[in-house]
C-alpha cells in the first residue's frame, strides 16, 4: 500500500517530509520519504491512497482507557448489569471507536474477567477492528477498594503476589495498582486517600518487575504519589496531587519523578474546558497549574483520556491534546505525548509510535497540518493499524 500526502511526519522526531509518501507491506512500514523516491519502490498492483492536502503521521496512542465502561453518566451500574458476552460486544464497539479516531494503540488499565485480553487477541488476529491493546487485565485493589467490582480485591502481600502472577499468566502487559481511592467507586476511599501500605506496594512492584512487566499506579493523593515514586512504579496515572484540603505539588516528589524518569499520564478528559463547571474555578485552576508545573519541571508526560469513565468517550483524544497546548507546550511536544513518548511508556517503543522502516504500519492521515493546528487531528481521512486499512463496518 502506497500512501502519499502533502506532508509526512517521519522518524522518531516526526520531521516533516513535504510531498511525502509511506510504503506499507504486510504489517510493516517498508519505506518513508519523498513521494518520487518512495513510489518508485511500489510494485504494480499495490493499492495507492492519495491525500494531496493531508498529513501522514504515526497512529495515536491513548495511554489510559477502560474498554469495559460505557462513558455514560454512571458507568459502574451499567457494567454490573451486563454478563460477559454483552460486555464483550460493547467493548468491541468501543475499540472500533478508538480506531476510527486514529488511535492505533491503547492501554487498557483495568477490565473484568480478562475480556480486554480476549479482545486484544481478536484484534491482533484480524477478527475485530481496533487498536493494539496493551492490557493490565485485573487491577489490584484492597478489599472494597477503588474498582473492587472488577474482581481484583486482595489483602496482604501474598494475595498481592498471587494476583500479579495470575495477570502475568493470563498475558497482561502491565500491572495496574489502585494506590489511592477514586470517584468512580461509590462508598470507597476518597481520591486523595492511600489504599495500600508501602510494604504491599513494594511487593507488587517487585513481583511485576520480576516478571518483566511495568507497573501503572492509579494515584490521585499526594501521599499515594509519593509512595508510588518511592517503590519505583513506571507510570503514575492521574497524578493530581490531591490532599484533603486541595492541590499541593510536593517539590521533592516532583524532583524524584523527573530523576527516575517515571512517566505521568494526567488522564485529561476530552471535555477539559468544563473543569471549572465541575470543580469550581479555583480548584480547576489549581489542577491545571499542577500539570503545567510537571511539564515545566521536565516530567515525561503521556497522553491518556480515561476513556470509558463519565463524560470520556472513546474518540476524544484529539480534543484532550488541546489541553497541553493550553498549558503552553509546543505542538511538536504535544504530538510526542501521544506517539513516541507514549510508545516508550507502554513498552512498545521499538514496535510503534513512529513512521520508520521496520516498525508496525500504524498510521493515520488527517486533513490539514497538525503542526499548524492540532484540531487537524479531528479530521481523520485514513487509518492503518498493523498494516490493515480500516474501513468502517469491516474487519479489515
Amino acid at each position: 500500500m502506497l500512501i502519499t500526502a502533502a506532508r509526512v511526519l517521519a522518524g522518531a522526531d516526526r520531521h516533516v517530509i513535504a510531498d511525502g509518501a509511506v510504503l506499507v507491506r504486510d504489517d510493516r512500514i517498508a519505506c518513508v520519504g519523498p513521494r518520487e523516491e518512495v513510489q518508485r519502490q511500489a510494485r504494480p498492483g499495490e493499492p495507492r491512497l492519495s491525500h494531496p492536502s493531508g498529513t501522514v503521521l504515526p497512529g495515536l496512542i491513548d495511554s489510559h482507557v477502560h474498554l469495559c465502561f460505557d462513558a455514560g453518566p454512571d458507568p459502574v451500574p451499567t457494567l454490573q448489569a451486563q454478563d460477559d458476552d454483552a460486555l464483550f460486544t460493547d467493548m468491541k464497539a468501543h475499540a472500533e471507536q478508538l480506531l476510527g479516531a486514529g488511535i492505533t494503540t491503547a492501554r487498557d488499565l483495568g477490565d473484568r474477567n480478562g475480556l480486554a485480553l480476549r479482545l486484544a487477541g481478536a484484534v491482533a488476529a484480524g477478527r475485530a477492528p481496533g487498536p493494539r491493546i496493551v492490557s493490565a487485565a485485573t487491577p489490584v485493589t484492597p478489599l472494597g477498594g477503588h474498582c473492587w467490582f472488577l474482581g481484583g480485591e486482595v489483602s496482604g502481600a501474598e494475595e498481592v503476589r498471587a494476583l500479579v502472577r495470575r495477570n502475568v499468566t493470563a498475558g497482561a502487559q502491565v500491572i495496574k495498582v489502585m494506590e489511592t481511592g477514586g470517584g468512580l467507586t461509590k462508598g470507597g476511599a476518597d481520591s486523595w486517600e492511600s489504599q495500600f501500605s508501602l510494604e504491599d506496594l513494594a511487593v507488587l512492584v517487585d513481583e511485576a518487575h520480576g516478571a518483566g512487566l511495568p507497573v501503572a499506579a492509579h494515584a490521585h493523593g499526594v501521599d499515594g504519589i509519593a509512595a508510588a515514586v518511592e517503590v519505583g512504579v513506571d507510570t503514575i496515572e492521574h497524578c493530581t496531587w490531591m490532599t484533603a484540603d486541595g492541590i499541593e505539588v510536593r517539590p521533592d516528589v516532583l524532583a524524584e519523578i523527573v530523576e527516575k524518569g517515571i512517566f505521568v499520564c494526567p488522564t485529561i478528559s476530552p471535555h477539559w474546558p468544563m473543569l471549572p463547571k465541575f470543580f469550581g474555578a479555583e480548584r480547576a485552576e489549581a489542577m491545571v497549574a499542577a500539570v503545567r508545573q510537571m511539564a515545566q519541571a521536565g516530567v515525561r508526560l503521556i497522553a491518556g483520556t480515561d476513556a470509558g469513565v463519565q463524560r470520556a468517550g472513546f474518540g476524544g483524544l484529539a480534543s484532550s491534546l488541546t489541553f497541553y497546548e493550553h498549558l503552553g507546550l509546543p505542538k511538536e511536544r504535544v504530538l510526542a505525548l501521544a506517539t513516541t513518548e507514549a510508545a516508550q511508556a507502554l513498552g512498545v517503543g521499538t514496535e510503534t509510535g513512529q513512521l520508520t522502516p521496520g516498525y508496525s504500519a500504524d498510521l493515520l492521515v488527517v486533513e490539514g497540518d497538525p503542526l499548524a493546528d492540532l484540531n487537524a487531528l479531528k479530521s481523520v481521512m485514513t487509518v492503518v493499524a498493523a498494516g490493515r486499512h480500516y474501513r468502517p463496518g469491516s474487519n479489515a
